[in-house]
């Protein structure tokens, strides 16, 4: 885990390339994305991965406003299929967006985020580093919810990808 985190991190700094979008307007495709992912009740992991997927495509290419929630649900659409046992239908997604799109939309844009990523969707999320933290450690649950808790408000920033995900398991061994 240690030796490919680094490879799937999305720049820090892409929102400053980024010219027809800003930092607000990511925050609010995430914050949309947490209240999808918990409406389907969907695995911690499919949200973590989804933020991830959108922060790599996003490095890459100049989104436009309207495109914003149409790379959130393609990137949510593309993590549920390879992490969730019973995945939302396609046509649930065009649901959730109040058919703003088509499946046909949906479809393109998963395709151009798979190519965009050279299909390298093997990854390790902050959610995989405090899973077997809290293992390594013995933490409660109390603690364990606590610091998902963190790592969720740190998807709301997109900043936040500057900061290895096991930097809090590696400070603590230290200590």
């Amino acid at each position: 885990m240690l030796k490919t985190e680094k490879k799937w991190n999305a720049d820090p700094n892409y929102m400053s390339h980024q010219v027809k979008i800003d930092e607000t307007i990511r925050s609010t495709l995430v914050d949309w994305l947490i209240q999808i992912h918990y409406n389907f009740k969907l695995l911690p992991e499919t949200l973590f991965l989804t933020v991830n997927l959108i922060d790599r495509y996003m490095s890459k290419h100049q989104i436009a406003k309207r495109e914003v929630q149409l790379v959130g649900i393609a990137s949510l659409l593309i993590v549920a299929k390879y992490e969730e046992i019973y995945p939302p239908l396609l046509k649930d997604f065009v649901f959730i967006t109040d058919k703003t799109y088509t499946s046909e939309e949906i479809l393109d844009m998963e395709k151009k985020i798979l190519f965009a990523l050279d299909f390298d969707l093997n990854l390790c999320s902050s959610y995989r580093f405090l899973e077997r933290f809290s293992k390594l450690a013995k933490l409660d649950q109390v603690s364990f919810f606590l610091s998902q808790y963190m790592l969720e408000l740190g998807l709301l920033d997109s900043k936040m990808s500057q900061h290895k995900a096991n930097a809090f398991s590696i400070q603590s061994h230290a200590n």
